[in-house]
């Protein structure tokens, strides 16, 4: 087993990770239950897991009920959120009680944030079954639901208890949930890490083909990054952890514009809004061409979208500038952009002009295979 802390004082824990973990998962937890009940929160598409972490809670002495809910983005909303937290009371959770995650981002998500607010707050533990909640959104505490306005603008930073990883169960995910998750390993790698990049290079092919080394490997060094982010940054106030952030700004006005669905994972929202992000940088003169061709050329190796096209967004740049505007991290009537000078050189920009990032994307290509989507 792998264990990476995520230091932050009194709300510190712990992320385990290790093949074959969740069918380990009561003796890994029977020392959180204190002989009081552990709900599983999970979707549809994951009840396998769900049956197996029941089993070996039973085998631990914890008894535990489930609340299957439906999967996909739209799940992460006030009507869910409202029906799980009366749920929950109904089964009478205690503040003091744990209350399990086991799913993807969405069902980590909702129930971090049902967590946070249900009696001010309970413990909750993240058992994340896809790849992009393994290295991203299970681990540091935000916790979230999405609006009409826009993704994830009412939520909480609330630390989950424990974190249990198990890469194997990442055999039964889908191909196209699999890529989506592998852009956030991507991401490691053009922050800071010019390394890890070039390592997924060469060994993402493997990890997509289910190498189980390559996934170890690739989960392991993500969550020490993130990991090492959040403890210096917790709630996003010094400017460290924005940097996680990258792909995201141009990635969420995407996702809103295909209406947060199907037709946009936010995987390949943030894939999409990696390469954006050095192709602007690029057409500034922050970054080199070279980089910005070799961030994009990798996430089409992947099977990702490095752009619009791909994405099959085709709205104009001042229609998807204007839902930035929806962005959280807009303060003052600025939104910061997460730029680069290079790949591991990733910054943070407070002075770029939204009428220039229009023009951007008003500038790029919107032909794949083609078909041509005309801009407006």
């Amino acid at each position: 087993m792998t264990t990476i802390p995520v230091s932050l004082g009194d709300r510190s824990y712990d992320v385990r990770i290790e093949r074959g973990l969740i069918d380990r998962a009561g003796e890994a937890l029977a020392p959180l239950s204190r002989g009081r009940p552990m709900p599983i929160i999970t979707d549809a598409n994951v009840a396998i897991h769900a049956e197996r972490l029941g089993e070996s809670l039973a085998a631990a002495g914890i008894a535990s009920e489930r609340i299957v809910l439906a999967p996909g983005e739209r799940t992460k909303g006030w009507d869910t959120l409202e029906v799980l937290t009366d749920r929950l009371l109904d089964m009478g959770v205690e503040r003091s009680d744990h209350v399990i995650a086991l799913g993807g981002g969405v069902i980590g998500d909702l129930v971090g944030f049902a967590c946070s607010i249900l009696k001010r707050g309970c413990n909750f533990i993240q058992v994340p079954t896809t790849l992009l909640a393994q290295v991203d959104s299970s681990v540091g505490g935000k916790t979230a639901i999405n609006t009409r306005a826009g993704k994830n603008l009412i939520g909480a930073f609330h630390q989950p208890a424990l974190v249990l990883i198990d890469p194997d169960v990442l055999d039964s995910l889908p191909a196209r949930e699999l890529r989506a998750g592998y852009a956030e390993v991507v991401k490691y790698g053009l922050i800071d890490d010019p390394d890890f990049f070039a390592w997924c290079e060469e060994h993402g092919a493997a990890l997509l083909d289910g190498d189980p080394v390559a996934r170890q490997y690739a989960i392991a060094r993500s969550v020490r990054a993130k990991a090492r982010i959040v403890g210096a940054d917790e709630r996003e106030t010094a400017g460290t952890r924005a940097l996680l952030n990258l792909g995201h700004t141009f990635g969420h006005a995407l996702e809103a514009e295909t209406g947060f669905s199907d037709r946009l994972l936010h995987g390949e929202g943030v894939a999409a809004g990696m390469a954006l992000a050095f192709a602007y940088s690029a057409s500034k003169g922050l970054c080199p061409d070279e980089d910005a061709a070799r961030v994009a050329a990798h996430l089409r190796a992947s099977g990702l979208p490095d752009g619009l096209a791909a994405a099959h967004v085709h709205a104009d740049g001042e229609t998807l500038v204007g839902h930035m505007l929806h962005d959280k991290k807009m303060t003052g009537g600025t939104l910061p952009f997460l730029l680069a000078r290079g790949i591991g050189r990733t910054y943070l920009d407070k002075t770029v002009d939204l009428a220039d990032v229009a023009a951007f994307l008003d500038a790029q290509p919107r032909t794949l295979e083609g078909v041509t989507f005309p801009a407006g």
